[in-house]
């Protein structure tokens, strides 16, 4: 059975779509419109976090070349190393918002790029893909503000899901306001914005965790279910190949340097210290693997290999 196949009986089993009871005597209402049916699809890749039902949700690629005013890593003769054994001299970075079903919650972790810089804004279709509609999506958790984690919140200059609070940390909502680029974006979202502190328990299965560097209120979100437990890392690392073997790198998209080279360097040790199980919104789809010492450093190891 393909992994598609399991995400579609796995959502009907959990009671996604659910009928509607009425009494016998009263007038029948005008029916609902009805759930999305999971279905097949090379964009979607269930797993599951203890009882958590998890989907890694494809929005899009980002294929950058290897030079000045392109990669955001100014060494570029020492990304060109880095890349060599892959035969491939291009930066692919993925993107791909993480759905968790559970505690009673349809939550989204980030929302693509919505169609900017230069992606393919395939959310919508992924999310269909597995079955949720935007008005089912109950909590949007916002890792950073920048557009390929902000840009699919507002469709045509309204919300594109409706009936979810956005969630984000203070520091974060705070210099996502004074961000002029996203001008358009916070009167729509403002009246669905909730925030919080390093550390706060945004739903009963996943807490916030502060990753300093990248933006002033970059944010991770640890999921835990029983005994199994996802790290969500947003932009802590970039690339799975880059990030990883040379956390030391300057990249220039981080706000404080130093601090997110000190993050990338704690977060890879305790990966692979506790074979941490984590998802890089920017890997190669569908983004799940653990890290790994390496001699030199460390590697990443994905879970699956990496999907079209």
């Amino acid at each position: 059975m393909t992994a598609q196949f399991k995400l579609a009986a796995a959502l009907m089993l959990s009671g996604l779509i659910v009928a509607g009871c009425q009494k016998p005597a009263e007038k029948a209402a005008t029916p609902a419109a009805p759930a999305a049916q999971p279905v097949a699809s090379t964009d979607v890749y269930p797993f599951t976090i203890g009882t958590l039902q998890a989907v890694a949700l494809k929005d899009g690629e980002l294929t950058l070349d290897n030079v000045t005013g392109q990669s955001p890593w100014a060494d570029n003769a020492g990304v060109a190393e880095v890349l060599r054994p892959t035969g491939d001299a291009k930066i692919h970075l993925s993107i791909q918002p993480l759905l968790i079903r559970g505690d009673d919650k349809v939550v989204l972790i980030d929302t693509g790029a919505g169609g900017g810089m230069g992606t393919q804004n395939r959310l919508p279709a992924s999310l269909a893909a597995a079955g949720v509609q935007p008005a089912q999506v109950t909590d949007i958790l916002i890792s950073h503000g920048h557009g390929d984690h902000v840009g699919g919140l507002v469709q045509n200059g309204a919300l594109a899901f409706p009936n979810a609070t956005i969630r984000m940390s203070a520091a974060e909502w705070t210099a996502l306001q004074a961000d002029a680029e996203q001008a358009a974006l916070i009167p729509v979202i403002t009246p669905k914005v909730e925030t919080f502190e390093p550390g706060a328990e945004v739903t009963p299965s996943i807490t916030a965790v502060a990753l300093q560097g990248h933006t002033p209120g970059h944010t991770g979100y640890e999921i835990v279910s029983g005994e199994d437990r996802l790290l969500y890392f947003g932009d802590a690392l970039h690339s799975a190949i880059i990030s990883v073997e040379r956390p030391e790198f300057v990249n220039a998209w981080d706000f404080d340097s130093d601090a997110a080279v000190a993050t990338r360097l704690a977060l890879l040790g305790r990966g692979a210290t506790q074979s941490l199980r984590t998802y890089g919104v920017h890997f190669p789809f569908p983004g799940l693997g653990t890290f790994r010492r390496q001699a030199d450093g460390f590697v990443w190891i994905p879970e699956v290999p990496a999907q079209p």
